[in-house]
């Protein structure tokens, strides 16, 4: 598990698919992929985002990446046997596009992360589809 074959692929591939706002904080674990000075070096050159990790021994710091990652085991990847990396890889973005897209959360007033965000950007989901 490598810095080049997780978070850096993981963060490459949102970066292809999102624009980094003002005050874009990224959440993650106190992980060796996240602390690496390869990832690291990401957030000198992206000044507008902001590393947040969990103090050590306090996962309540980082508690919606923390949730995150015990949904996804729990809910998907601790169940499948992957006969290879393509069907895990696939998997785990299936996982993620149910998780914002479909998934309901009750701590976002029983709406998609997709939906919240929306709110809070106010943009209308009617108008936009």
């Amino acid at each position: 598990m490598t810095t080049e074959n997780t978070v850096l692929k993981a963060w490459t591939n949102a970066r292809n698919n999102r624009d980094i706002q003002k005050g874009f904080i990224f959440h993650s674990d106190r992980g060796s992929q996240y602390a690496s000075n390869l990832f690291r070096n990401i957030f000198i050159k992206h000044r507008d985002v902001k590393q947040s990790m969990s103090r050590k021994g306090n996962c309540w710091d980082n508690a919606v990446a923390e949730s995150f990652f015990k949904s996804i085991k729990y809910e998907c990847v601790n169940h499948i046997r992957f006969d290879n990396m393509k069907q895990l890889r696939q998997t785990i973005n299936q996982y993620i596009y149910w998780y914002n897209n479909d998934r309901v959360h009750s701590a976002l007033d029983y709406k998609t992360p997709f939906e919240k965000e929306m709110e809070l950007r106010n943009i209308n989901l009617k108008s936009v589809a």
